[in-house]
């Protein structure tokens, strides 16, 4: 009975990672996956588990896969587990967890960090980041369009506005010539004496009287002889 009692827990030390009986004087690690934690299938990943204690062993583990283990000693903070050729089936949650040399138990176990694979050669995330950027395109080259069209209506309204003025300049300038021309003739005829080309009894001559009354010889006055 002992000796069975002896065995559960000599095998429970040795496989995996047990909350029971985890320390919980070591601070917990860090998980994280490089280049990220979405890859297409085909492709590699790193996770890589961080502890603030060198001259460890890093355990890394997949949730709810119990016969998931991989363990790395490093002399250094960190280790990381390298996951190639990756599938579906490597899709899921993982974490990691660390212990000393002279330790039999697990720390605490890291967050836990999903991993995805997907079949698309572009990341979930690009295509709404490409929408993004167009987005900003669009919206930058709205405002330049609208920067740029009130300069060309104020140009606009200031043509319109100078070529009305023009055609009525040139429209008041032949009223103006035939008044000058009215006032020319006027003050003409004013100027020319009134008495010419006009008989005895003050009225204006035809030219045809005109040239007969100069045909007629003037009447000397009686007496001129003697």
């Amino acid at each position: 009975m002992i000796t069975g009692f002896l065995s559960l827990l000599c095998l429970g030390l040795c496989l995996g990672y047990d909350d029971e009986h985890k320390n919980d004087t070591l601070p917990r690690p860090s998980l994280h996956a490089l280049p990220g934690s979405v890859v297409r299938r085909g492709g590699n990943v790193t996770l890589k588990c961080q502890g603030p204690l060198q001259n460890v062993k890093f355990m890394l583990g997949k949730w709810q896969a119990p016969g998931y283990r991989r363990e790395w000693s490093s002399a250094g903070h960190d280790a990381g587990f390298l996951l190639t050729h990756l599938g579906p089936e490597h899709a899921g949650r993982y974490f990691c967890a660390y212990k000393t040399a002279g330790s039999h138990v697990w720390s605490e176990q890291s967050e836990h960090l999903r991993l995805e694979v997907t079949d698309n050669h572009d990341r979930p995330g690009a295509p709404s980041a490409k929408i993004d950027s167009r987005v900003i395109f669009v919206t930058a080259f709205s405002c330049l369009a609208i920067f740029l069209l009130f300069p060309t209506v104020f140009l606009i309204y200031r043509r319109s506005q100078s070529g009305s003025s023009h055609g009525e300049s040139t429209k008041s300038h032949p009223e103006q010539e035939d008044s000058d021309l009215s006032q020319q003739e006027s003050s003409s005829l004013s100027t020319e004496d009134p008495q010419e080309g006009s008989g005895a009894d003050g009225k204006r001559k035809t030219p045809s009287e005109a040239a007969a009354a100069a045909s007629v010889p003037a009447e000397e006055p009686p007496g001129a002889c003697d």
